[in-house]
C-alpha cells in the first residue's frame, strides 16, 4: 500500500488517482499508525516551504517520515515535497527541512538570465544524470515532464538524478537509496509521469 502523506498541504486526491490509475493500492492519510503500515510514502506539497515544514513538525509527521525512511521504507516527494528532503531553505526567510538530501532550496529570482518569467510553468525536457534511478525505468532523455516553480535545490550532487534547462540546469529529479524526489507534479505529466509512479511502485 502506498501512503499520500496529509499534512494540510497540497492536492492530494488527485495524486491518489494517478496512483491507483498505475494499479496502486494507494491512501490519504495524515495519521501516523496508517503512514507507518504503508510499503512506501509519498510526500507531496504545493506553497510556501516554511509553512509546510511547520505543519509536519506541527503534526510530528516529520519523525515519522525521517524513522521510516531511515528503517530504508521508499519515500518520494514531490514539487515542495521534494523540497522538503533537503537541509534548509531560503523561502522568505531560512527554514530548516527534513534533511534526508545534502542541499539548500533557493530562489530563482536572481539567478535566472533576465527576461526569464518566474515562476517556471510549464513542460521541460529531462536531462538524465543518473539514469539507473529507478524511477526512470521507462523514460528516456528529453522526455518532457510539467513543472510549477518558483525555487530549486542546488548543492545537491550526491543525489541529482536529473535536470531541466530552464536559463540554467534546474534541479529536477533526486535520488539517493530509498530516498526519491521530483520537482515537476508526475501526477500531471502525462504518460511520462504516470511511467515514473509505475516504477515507483513497482520497484523492489
Amino acid at each position: 500500500m502506498i501512503a499520500v502523506i496529509d499534512y494540510g498541504v497540497g492536492n492530494l486526491f488527485s495524486l491518489r488517482h494517478s496512483l491507483e490509475f498505475v494499479g496502486a493500492e494507494a491512501t490519504v492519510s495524515g495519521e501516523a499508525a496508517v503512514l507507518r503500515q504503508a510499503d512506501k510514502l509519498i510526500l507531496p506539497g504545493v506553497g510556501a516551504f516554511g509553512d509546510a515544514a511547520q505543519k509536519l513538525r506541527d503534526t510530528g509527521l516529520d519523525q515519522v517520515v525521517l524513522e521510516e525512511a531511515a528503517k530504508g521504507k521508499p519515500l518520494m516527494g514531490i514539487c515542495l515535497g521534494m523540497q522538503l528532503l533537503f537541509e534548509e531553505s531560503e523561502e522568505y526567510g531560512l527554514h530548516r527541512g527534513l534533511g534526508l538530501l545534502q542541499g539548500k532550496v533557493v530562489a530563482m529570482e536572481g539567478r535566472l538570465p533576465q527576461g526569464l518569467p518566474i515562476p517556471h510553468i510549464g513542460w521541460n525536457g529531462l536531462k538524465l544524470t543518473a539514469p539507473a534511478c529507478p524511477l526512470f525505468r521507462d523514460t528516456k532523455e528529453g522526455d518532457c515532464v510539467y513543472f510549477v516553480h518558483s525555487f530549486y535545490a542546488e548543492g545537491c550532487e550526491e543525489s541529482l538524478a536529473a535536470t531541466a534547462e530552464y536559463g540554467l540546469d534546474l534541479t529536477a529529479a533526486v535520488w539517493k537509496g530509498n530516498v526519491y524526489g521530483c520537482q515537476f507534479h508526475p501526477e500531471k505529466s502525462g504518460t511520462v509521469g504516470l511511467n515514473m509512479l509505475r516504477a515507483f511502485v513497482e520497484e523492489g
